[in-house]
């Protein structure tokens, strides 16, 4: 194959618009990207339009030109739900058969009871709420009584919160662990998210020591595969708590977009020997989508887009850039915080190969995976279907 590297990158949240049923999931409507557009007046993505983002889908500002010297296309997520653990399995060849349970009225009080004395503590709220708005609420009674923050999503998550300076990190970490080894069979919740807060009553805020705490994916994943043939894995950002460390050879922890983008072009730079390099840009997501803030989303977008530049700039001779997403948070629906069920982009670049192709819409994200595999001659058995052909040609 031309390609010895590939590099993927999750825009997180940033769907392109609803699928088929998304209204069994109360996301008629929804099209994160277009709707962000629409909201601020238009995107200025220069980089992404010469990707061909304009193509997947109308979006104000991103104009469909010609000259494009991408491959474009969407993809629907062949698995049931919304939720980050799923999408990024399915990206890597694991498509989940039945969805996390979800707990929107709360966790089951012998479970709560359970986890208490196991973990040695005790919990207030246990509701699904917004992780800025429970802290604002629940913030100066934790500080109060030493009890942690226990709340839940529209996602399969069992989040923990409390202050830094009544619960430091290793030991709110500690509690994290016990909390995943309890969450299985019907509690087995896709993630428990540690999420550490800082300052004082009226002005709470989340830090970067935030870490997911998944369950281990059911099957090999195409890191795996990669990682059993030798091949190096690189994860950036949250990509190695998603997959619980499996198939991944290092991984670089960052705190925002910023840092990602970062470390993906100084792997670039480096001339790395990774095979695969997998980052997750979660700011889109945690930052804006959950709190409903079009206008920094948009700005995000944006300052996603100029530092793409920079790593066009430096991709190698026979690297493989893939841009997609794992599921949408369009924060233009102000009735909800959630995540959204949408398609999300594919965007395919290298120098290597073809230019201004359409990919179409993929019925999985697990296409990703099979066309890795292709490129390293892996065996697998993914349900998908590669789109390295449609790329390099035969």
């Amino acid at each position: 194959m031309n390609f010895k590297r590939v590099l993927i990158i999750v825009i997180d949240a940033c769907g392109v618009g609803e699928l088929p049923d998304a209204g069994q999931y109360g996301d008629k409507g929804a099209a994160t990207i277009p709707n962000v557009a629409l909201a601020v007046g238009g995107l200025k993505m220069p980089n992404c339009q010469k990707l061909g983002l304009g193509h997947v889908v109308e979006i104000k500002g991103i104009n469909s030109t010609k000259s494009v010297m991408g491959c474009f296309g969407k993809m629907a997520e062949k698995a049931a739900g919304k939720d980050s653990t799923s999408g990024h399995w399915e990206m890597a060849g694991v498509a989940l058969e039945k969805p996390f349970p979800l707990f929107p009225n709360g966790f089951p009080k012998a479970l709560v009871q359970r986890f208490e004395k196991e973990a040695g503590v005790k919990t207030i709220g246990n509701v699904a709420a917004s992780g800025t708005e429970i802290i604002k609420q629940l913030g100066e009674e934790h500080l109060r009584s030493g009890s942690l923050i226990l709340y839940t999503s529209a996602d399969s998550v069992f989040q923990l919160a409390a202050h830094e300076k009544k619960v430091p990190l290793k030991r709110l970490y500690e509690i994290c662990r016990i909390a995943r080894d309890l969450l299985t069979g019907k509690w087995g919740v896709g993630r428990v998210i540690a999420r550490p807060f800082v300052g004082q009553s009226g002005s709470f805020v989340r830090t970067a020591g935030r870490r997911d705490f998944s369950l281990f994916p059911p099957a090999d994943t195409v890191l795996d595969l990669l990682k059993n043939s030798k091949r190096r894995v690189l994860a950036i950002g949250k990509i190695h708590d998603l997959f619980a460390g499996r198939g991944i050879s290092e991984h670089i922890k960052t705190a925002n977009n910023t840092e990602v983008m970062q470390a993906v072009i100084d792997a670039v730079k480096n001339k790395s020997n990774y095979a695969l390099v997998f980052a997750n840009c979660v700011d889109f997501d945690e930052k804006w989508g959950h709190r409903n803030d079009e206008k920094n989303f948009a700005k995000a977008l944006e300052e996603f887009d100029q530092l793409l530049g920079v790593l066009l700039s430096a991709l190698q001779h026979q690297d493989l850039l893939i841009i997609t997403a794992d599921h949408g948070c369009d924060p233009t629906i102000k009735t909800s915080t959630d995540h959204t069920r949408e398609y999300v982009p594919l965007l395919a670049y290298g120098k290597t190969a073809k230019s201004n192709i359409e990919l179409d819409t993929r019925e999985t994200f697990a296409d990703i995976a099979c066309t890795i595999a292709d490129i390293f001659n892996l065996k697998h058995k993914f349900k998908g279907h590669s789109f390295i052909k449609s790329i390099v040609g035969n």
